[in-house]
């Protein structure tokens, strides 16, 4: 978590498609419930690690892709 009192630069990847999925998993930005919860708190390298598992979550449950 963000030791420093600077800014975060990194934005939300929220689509405002809010709906949690069976495994606690957002359908609109793919990121975990506590991932969610836990965005204001987390400072621009954590909030990049937040985006890569949501990236491989999105590529992962995407019914179109190969």
């Amino acid at each position: 978590m963000r030791a420093d009192s600077g800014a975060a630069t990194v934005r939300s990847p929220c689509v405002s498609i809010c709906a949690l999925g069976d495994d606690d998993i957002c359908i609109g930005c793919h990121r975990s419930a506590r991932e969610i919860a836990d965005w204001v708190l987390l400072g621009d390298e954590e909030r990049r690690a937040v985006l890569a598992r949501a990236a491989v979550r999105a590529r992962r449950n995407n019914p179109f892709a190969s």
